[in-house]
């Protein structure tokens, strides 16, 4: 089988949001000029790409970069209207275009070159160059609207590719599975009344959005039944994740049997995240990589691409993604977590485990799972 592709572009790395601490645009109350920036920084992803360069993973993986998407592309998911007001403000310099969405200088170029990326690693696995790829997108997209940005998203990089694959190729149905933190509640409300595609968000429950990725959520018209929301408490571990996934995740596939499987990678479930509270290590999103990598090999001929998403901590994530590609690549490097066995002694005791399960049990007899 081809290798693992890694898609990368430097120019995304360029987005800014202007001045920020956290999310919190400076100003007022929230004190400027104190070295803080915004949580969605280049800095994770630079430091990820260092990791996968300086380990000697890089050499094992055919890396590449992919033209933007078009306009057109974007046209398939985003209104007119919405990619008109992207673009405005984007030439302005400055901007919200949703909530938690602001933009900087270039920002409307940079978005069309990370949904370019996803398009590329997408094209490229189905025409079999590559067995499978990891595209470092940024902006992130699992937030992102139809006619709105969100949750630092502007453009939905995963529905744009899959919309494009479906056009060019023919492909029918697609499985998307996301282990974001946060709820992927743009691409739930994307393909909330389409049959042909599964969606899989698990996320710390009431999160991001507040009000949005509960488990009853189960799509709607001609959709019903193809969106599965697996909400885990504060808290859970590698032991819950890996429990939901087999438990809920694998049937669900199983019994869509999608022709493609795509994941919105959020590293951002990790112990040290500031914007989660869950309890996951390099080994854990090892671990997801390998259910997911053996359900696509089993059901769709291992034709499977991961999408980059949420993930805030500098010095953690570059450990948990290239744990994952590590395992897309199935090659491991003398790099070893330095955090992985703290985290693993902090996991949630046995009440916790027990309380989640049950949850995780009654998700999976409402979904006929």
């Amino acid at each position: 089988m081809a290798g693992t592709g890694f898609f990368f572009d430097e120019a995304c790395f360029w987005h800014t949001t202007g001045e920020h601490a956290l999310m919190l645009p400076v100003g007022g109350w929230v004190q400027p000029g104190d070295g803080a920036g915004h949580a969605e920084a280049a800095s994770t992803k630079r430091r990820l790409k260092a990791l996968v360069d300086v380990s000697g993973l890089g050499a094992r993986l055919a890396v590449a970069s992919s033209p933007p998407a078009t306009e057109a592309d974007a046209r398939r998911v985003h209104t007119a209207g919405y990619l008109a007001r992207f673009r405005a403000a984007s030439e302005e310099g400055h901007g919200s275009l949703g909530l938690d969405a602001p933009c900087g200088p270039g920002t409307y170029a940079i978005a069309l070159r990370s949904a370019g990326l996803a398009i590329g690693a997408v094209g490229a696995v189905l025409a079999g160059r590559l067995g499978n790829a990891y595209a470092l997108t940024r902006p992130p997209g699992h937030h992102a609207l139809p006619d709105a940005g969100m949750g630092f998203c502007f453009l939905a990089n995963i529905a744009i590719a899959i919309e494009w694959a479906q056009a060019t190729h023919g492909l029918g149905r697609v499985a998307v599975v996301d282990w974001d933190v946060h709820h992927g509640n743009g691409t739930q409300a994307i393909f909330w009344e389409r049959p042909d595609v599964l969606t899989v968000s698990l996320h710390q429950e009431r999160c991001f959005p507040t009000d949005q990725g509960h488990a009853t959520e189960r799509g709607g018209g001609r959709g019903a039944g193809t969106n599965l929301n697996i909400p885990l408490l504060p808290g859970s571990g590698h032991a819950a994740y890996l429990a939901a996934f087999d438990r809920l995740v694998r049937p669900a596939l199983e019994r869509f049997r999608p022709e493609l499987l795509v994941v919105a990678c959020g590293l951002d479930a990790n112990a040290f995240d500031p914007l989660g509270r869950m309890m996951l290590h390099s080994g854990s999103f090892r671990a997801l990589t390998a259910r997911v990598a053996a359900a696509a090999a089993d059901l769709c001929g291992g034709r499977l691409v991961m999408l980059h998403e949420g993930g805030y901590s500098d010095a953690y994530v570059p450990f948990c993604g290239l744990a994952v590609i590590e395992e897309l690549a199935g090659h491991r490097t003398a790099v070893r977590d330095p955090l992985e066995a703290v985290i693993a002694a902090q996991q949630p005791g046995p009440a916790h485990e027990a309380v989640q399960g049950q949850i995780l049990e009654a998700m999976a007899v409402a979904a006929g799972l």
